[in-house]
């Protein structure tokens, strides 16, 4: 039985719903979703498809947005209210398919595994997601772009980089041809997976385009850039054993979190910024089932100072231990800060990330405290999924100058 996978993907969600919820056309307003509560400077989390099609980009700053647009509407962001849509919209999903064969994405974004239901519904895979289309816009009045491929990776390209351009918003890659469309993709960095970075390390090869990476020698991409190498070279062949009931993360993703805070930081306390934000993204990680072998710290200086720096640090192995995480971080922030300096922008990054596995022994590294402290972070962790983020909280965040129960009240830095 031939596989097909499907990428659902809410078109400009925030901003679409904004325009709904007001009776509007969003492909005929300009909105943008922005909170004007804040200054000129504050990201633009969402703008509707008429002003994208204009070239406006979505995550650009308000004061970036064009000014001579007439009627130019800007809605204050509601996460709740996107939140239970987006709840209301899977629920449609699971009208027609089991929840073992759906995977949540993100708050816009579903994946679906769509062979077993072919039969049942007498349906093509395009049939079929057509039909789930016009449902959703239907009861909602919101419009899902939808790529459909022989595994997930495929299909989340044809949602990326062709259903949005199509009339009827839905594209298929095949075995037959995804080599005519998937190898013409350049830069590279517009494929998903291939961060800056890499498309730099792989340029230097010279590697332009994804077809010369999928003609590429497989052992030298391995040599020269790991694991990731060869995921890489798999992807651009057009290979993906995935399963869909399993957290689809690729493993050369990173995790990361920053927050720009409401008032300039001491040296001293940015340190409980950076232990409560470690405490999150800790929970998160392992809530993936990853570990990380490589950390990043990001430091922006007071709007009345000049500077920053975004350093990282390598790990002597593979951890998702919150203490051995904050110590490598402490230890970059000491090197790094200047001692006088005031901070408003802090940020953190989870790099190398990889599934848990048996390791050598490392003189570095304390596995027996290790091992019992992962005992302590499920028990907490059980705690947080079921009870909430605040059921448990440092005494330090207790304190003035803590953000982590103001950030946990909030959903995307935005009041919930």
């Amino acid at each position: 039985m031939d596989k097909y996978f499907a990428v659902f993907d809410l078109k400009a969600f925030y901003a679409s719903y904004e325009c709904v919820e007001r009776g509007l056309d969003p492909f005929k307003t300009p909105l943008a979703v922005t909170d004007t509560t804040r200054k000129e400077s504050t990201i633009v989390l969402s703008v509707s498809p008429y002003l994208k099609a204009l070239g406006v980009p979505s995550r650009c700053r308000r004061k970036d947005l064009p000014t001579n647009i007439d009627n130019m509407i800007y809605a204050i962001p509601q996460m709740e209210k996107y939140v239970k849509k987006s709840a209301e919209i899977v629920s449609i999903f699971l009208n027609y398919f089991g929840e073992d064969d759906i995977h949540i994405y993100s708050i816009d974004e579903l994946f679906v595994y769509l062979s077993p239901y072919l039969k049942l519904y007498k349906l093509g895979p395009i049939d079929l997601c057509l039909k789930i289309q016009n449902e959703i816009l239907k009861k909602t009045g919101l419009t899902m772009t939808c790529g459909i491929g022989p595994n997930m990776f495929l299909a989340k390209v044809a949602d990326d980089k062709f259903a949005k351009n199509q009339k009827k918003f839905i594209f298929m890659l095949t075995k037959e041809n995804f080599k005519d469309y998937l190898w013409k993709i350049k830069p590279l960095s517009e494929l998903w997976g291939i961060s800056t970075g890499y498309e730099k390390r792989l340029n230097e090869l010279g590697i332009y385009d994804v077809g010369q990476l999928a003609n590429f020698n497989k052992d030298i991409l391995k040599d020269k850039l790991g694991i990731i190498g060869e995921e890489l070279f798999e992807h651009a062949n057009g290979i993906d054993n995935t399963d869909i009931r399993n957290k689809y993360f690729p493993i050369n993703h990173n995790l990361n979190l920053g927050q720009v805070l409401m008032r300039d930081y001491r040296y001293d306390e940015t340190l409980l910024i950076i232990e409560e934000m470690v405490d999150d993204l800790a929970f998160r990680l392992r809530n993936f089932d990853l570990e990380t072998e490589n950390v990043s710290l990001y430091i922006r200086y007071s709007f009345s100072q000049e500077g920053g720096f975004n350093k990282q640090l390598n790990l002597s192995s593979p951890t998702s231990d919150n203490k051995r995480i904050y110590e490598s971080l402490k230890l970059l922030f000491l090197n790094n800060v200047k001692k006088n300096a005031l901070i408003r922008q802090v940020g953190i990054s989870f790099n190398k990330l990889s599934k848990p596995k048996t390791r050598q022994l490392s003189l570095f590294d304390n596995y027996e405290l290790e091992n019992k402290n992962k005992d302590l972070y499920n028990t907490l962790d059980y705690i947080k999924e079921n009870y909430g983020e605040d059921a448990l909280l440092r005494g330090s965040s207790l304190l003035k100058s803590s953000t982590s129960k103001l950030r946990h009240s909030q959903i995307g830095g935005h009041k919930k």
